[in-house]
């Protein structure tokens, strides 16, 4: 049994044990070659649920960084047009805006090492702040973090103490002149539509709105960093969603399956320019960053570079040497790909 033969058997058999129809989507986090949850899978998600057809119960297998809110609340949309119960399967990471699109789940099914986060939006807007990164040529836009300002103001009136309307007045002033009035605008749009798009998504499996509001409260607002990881017990026990902790078999099927995909996309392995290079001075490779599968459909959003050693002569050496590396994108995209 090849690589992918035994990749379809465990998603099979981790159907037959849940009595449901496995989805998965894997956006990657290996270092240098990061990808999100983003728009451009509606199409391809849409062809996999076709071929799946209506179901009582369609899993989404979730593995993520994070990615566009918008995009996380329109997915649960679609998922749910073809099945009576959605629910998500967390082996790993499933922060920020997969943190989003679990909150649409009747069931968040989650490993030990299972991680939630809070999904305060970062806001990139055209007219952020710039700063000029080190090593890099461009200046790069400053994604603004929306509970960041929110906290800026906090502590102006609970630590400096500023509680009158002349003293906030410069408050304000300050964040204007670091931060455009538009881009500050934009921010406070943002967190009051993740905490709209959040409480949809909880509408659809909890009736007591008291406890909609407190879930939104907490996972918004409450927990102070972006970075801050919610556990399986926590999600359970303080935030009240519906988790189900999987039996010994259930979970070693899990972990195997996440295992497959660490190892396709090499999730542990940062990438770097040289340990492709080997005896050359230039190299073209190909790399998996993300996959949405289904039995019998593979799709894969694949990368191909041609990397550069960049050498250069140096007063006082014979030789020339290394200076750095260029990465040129040839080619980048979802495709179709039996081959994994």
């Amino acid at each position: 049994m090849d690589e992918k033969e035994t990749r379809m058997q465990i998603i099979k058999d981790i159907e037959k044990k849940r009595d449901s129809r496995i989805l998965v989507y894997i956006t990657g986090d290996r270092r240098g070659l990061e990808t999100r949850i983003g728009m451009d899978v509606f199409p391809i998600f849409h062809e996999h649920l076709m071929r799946i057809g209506k179901q009582k119960r369609i899993d989404l297998f979730l593995y993520s960084p994070g990615g566009i809110a918008i995009a996380g609340y329109a997915l649960v949309n679609l998922v749910r047009e073809f099945c009576e119960k959605f629910n998500v399967i967390i082996p790993f990471k499933a922060l920020s805006c997969a943190t989003l699109i679990s909150l649409g789940a009747d069931e968040i099914i989650m490993t030990p090492m299972g991680q939630l986060s809070p999904i305060d939006p970062s806001v990139q807007h055209p007219l952020s702040p710039i700063i000029q990164i080190p090593g890099q040529s461009t200046p790069q836009l400053v994604p603004i973090n929306v509970e960041d300002v929110n906290a800026f103001i906090d502590f102006a009136k609970k630590e400096i103490v500023l509680k009158n309307e002349e003293s906030m007045k410069k408050v304000f002033e300050v964040l204007g002149t670091n931060i455009h009035p538009l881009a500050l605008g934009a921010v406070q749009r943002s967190r009051e539509q993740i905490a709209f798009l959040a409480s949809n998504l909880l509408r659809y499996h909890i009736n007591d709105e008291e406890k909609v509001k407190e879930i939104v409260k907490t996972i918004t607002r409450e927990r102070f960093s972006h970075d801050y990881i919610i556990g399986r017990r926590e999600a359970k026990n303080v935030l009240g969603l519906n988790i189900v902790e999987p039996n010994q078999e259930l979970l070693n099927d899990i972990v195997s399956l996440f295992n497959v995909y660490s190892k396709i996309l090499e999730l542990d392995i940062p990438y770097t320019p040289e340990m492709y290079l080997s005896d050359a001075d230039v190299t073209e490779r190909s790399f998996n960053r993300a996959i949405i599968e289904s039995v019998g459909l593979t799709h894969v959003f694949k990368t191909t570079k041609e990397i550069t050693r960049v050498r250069a002569q140096q007063q006082g050496v014979l030789t020339p040497t290394i200076v750095g590396y260029q990465d040129r994108i040839l080619r980048e995209g979802w495709i179709l790909d039996d081959t994994i």
